[in-house]
C-alpha cells in the first residue's frame, strides 16, 4: 500500500461516517450540503437545515474526534514501540492510560462536571508517566528496561488507586459513570471540546511524525545513533513526552480506548515497512481510518449504541491474531 492512498481512503471514510447513521444519507446529501454551504449551489432552507443538524451538529464532532484520538493513539503506540525496540509496547507502557484512567474516576467522584474529569484524566496521566520515570531513575542512570519497569510499577499503582475510587463511588450514580467512562464513546465530545483538544494533539502527531528518521537512528543503537549526530537522550524522552501528551489528551476526550496503539502500528508496519519516517504519518492515518470505521460500528450495529472501547476490543484481537503471524517478518 502507498502511503499517498491513505489521505483519499481517510476522505472516504470520512464521508461513509457522515452518511450512515438513524437517518442515512446519500454521499450525494453531503457534497450537495457542503456545495450549499460555501454558496456554489442552491438548496431549500428546510432540507439546509435538516442536512447541517445531521451532518455538522451531530455527527461531524464525533467523526472529527474519532480522527484525532485513532491518529494520536496510533501514532503513540508506533512511537514507544520504536523507542522501546518492542513491539508489544503501546501507549500503558508507562502508565499513561492507568493514570488518566483514575483521573477520570476522581473528577467523576468529586465533582461529575466533564470539564473537570477531562483535566483530571489529562492532569494524571502526565503524573502518571512522570512517576513512572522517577521509579527508573531510583535505580541509576534510567535504560529502556528500567523505564519500562517504571511504567509497570506507575500503571499498576493507579490501577490500584482506579479501584479505590471505584470502591468509594456511589454504586447507584457514580460507578456505573466511571465503567463506562472507562469503556470509551465519542457521545459528548462537541466541537468546542474539539477546538481546544484539536492543537495540540495535531501539533504532538506532527512532532512524532517528524522524529522518524531519528528513531532510525536510535533502532541501530545509542551508540551508532550519536555517531550520526543524533541526540539520543533528548530524541527519546522528547518523543516520550509528545506521545503521552497525546495519548492523555485521547482518554481526557472519551475514556479509555484499547489495541489501537498497539495493532494498528503492526497494521502499518506490515503496510508500510519498518522504517519509522514512513510508518509513523501511516500509523496515524490508519488510527484515524480504523477508528472512524469502528465509531460507524458502535453506534449503528445495534439500536443502543455500543461503547467504543468495546467494539475496539472486538476487532483488535482478531486483528492482532492476524498479524501476529507476519508480524516477526515485519519487524526483521
Amino acid at each position: 500500500m502507498r502511503l499517498a492512498l491513505l489521505p483519499f481512503l481517510l476522505l472516504a471514510v470520512v464521508v461513509l461516517a457522515l452518511s450512515v447513521g438513524r437517518y442515512p444519507l446519500a454521499p450525494a446529501d453531503i457534497f450537495a450540503y457542503l456545495g450549499a454551504a460555501l454558496g456554489l449551489v442552491a438548496l431549500p432552507p428546510e432540507r439546509f437545515d435538516l442536512l447541517h443538524n445531521l451532518i455538522v451538529e451531530i455527527r461531524l464532532p464525533r467523526v472529527l474526534a474519532a480522527g484525532l484520538i485513532g491518529a494520536a493513539l496510533s501514532a503513540s503506540g508506533a512511537s514507544f514501540q520504536a523507542v522501546f525496540r518492542n513491539p508489544l509496547v503501546s501507549p500503558g507502557i508507562l502508565g499513561v492510560l492507568g493514570g488518566a484512567g483514575f483521573g477520570a474516576a476522581l473528577g467523576i467522584l468529586l465533582s461529575g462536571d466533564f470539564l473537570t474529569i477531562q483535566l483530571s484524566a489529562f492532569a494524571m496521566g502526565l503524573v502518571a508517566v512522570g512517576v513512572g520515570v522517577i521509579v527508573a531513575n531510583l535505580f541509576g542512570a534510567a535504560s529502556m528496561v528500567t523505564l519500562v519497569l517504571g511504567g509497570m510499577i506507575s500503571g499498576a499503582l493507579f490501577t490500584s488507586a482506579l479501584s479505590l475510587v471505584k470502591y468509594a463511588a456511589d454504586p447507584y450514580d457514580q460507578l456505573p459513570a466511571i465503567v463506562y467512562w472507562m469503556m470509551g464513546s465519542l457521545g459528548a465530545v462537541d466541537l468546542k471540546q474539539l477546538r481546544g483538544a484539536a492543537l495540540p494533539i495535531l501539533a504532538g502527531v506532527g512532532a512524532l511524525a517528524l522524529a522518524g528518521r531519528a528513531l532510525d537512528a536510535l533502532s541501530m543503537g545509542d551508540d551508532e545513533a550519536r555517531s550520526l549526530g543524533v541526540p539520543v537522550h533528548l530524541t527519546r524522552y522528547g518523543v516520550i513526552a509528545a506521545a503521552t501528551l497525546v495519548s492523555s489528551l485521547s482518554v481526557s476526550l472519551a475514556g479509555m480506548i484499547g489495541w489501537v496503539g498497539l495493532v494498528v502500528p503492526h497494521v502499518a508496519r506490515l503496510a508500510i515497512g519498518p522504517t519509522n519516517s514512513r510508518l509513523l504519518p501511516a500509523s496515524a492515518l490508519l488510527g484515524a481510518i480504523f477508528l472512524i470505521a469502528a465509531d460507524c460500528v458502535a453506534r449503528n450495529i445495534t439500536r443502543a449504541e455500543i461503547p467504543i472501547g468495546v467494539v475496539t476490543e472486538l476487532l483488535g484481537i482478531p486483528a492482532f491474531i492476524l498479524v501476529l503471524g507476519r508480524g516477526r517478518r515485519a519487524w526483521a
